[in-house]
């Protein structure tokens, strides 16, 4: 059975970091693009950052570049997500996914999904 499990969520203050895991099991983690998306109270999925299974190449949304870092270790078949300079409307259920074929920012385009961890942003 195919798993996500992410970890490291929590409370920070304004311009704190944390940093997300997602350890993977049950699919061929090497050969899937990882991606970490967020949802607000309210609002709908947002993708956030994505990382190829080819070469490693990232994608970010224009709203974290500069400030998320996406990485992942193959070997232990988890990724993981660097937030630093965090801002309220960071504030979210953020979620990692997996996909072997489609687009990173279309959550539809996901086959397997975490059940999320939130992060939360006050002073």
């Amino acid at each position: 059975e195919a798993q996500l499990v992410e970890s490291g969520g929590g409370w920070v203050k304004p311009g704190g970091s944390l940093t997300l895991s997602c350890v993977a099991s049950g699919f061929n983690f090497g050969g899937s693009a990882i991606a970490w998306f967020r949802q607000a109270p309210g609002k709908g999925p947002q993708a956030v950052a994505s990382i190829s299974s080819v070469d490693g190449s990232t994608s970010y949304a224009n709203s974290v570049k500069e400030r998320f870092i996406i990485t992942r270790d193959n070997g232990r078949s988890t990724a993981y997500l660097q937030m630093n300079g965090l801002k309220p409307e960071d504030t979210a259920v953020y979620y990692c996914a997996a996909t072997s074929w489609g687009l990173w920012s279309r959550p539809e385009e996901h086959e397997h999904w975490g059940q999320g961890t939130q992060v939360t942003v006050s002073p």
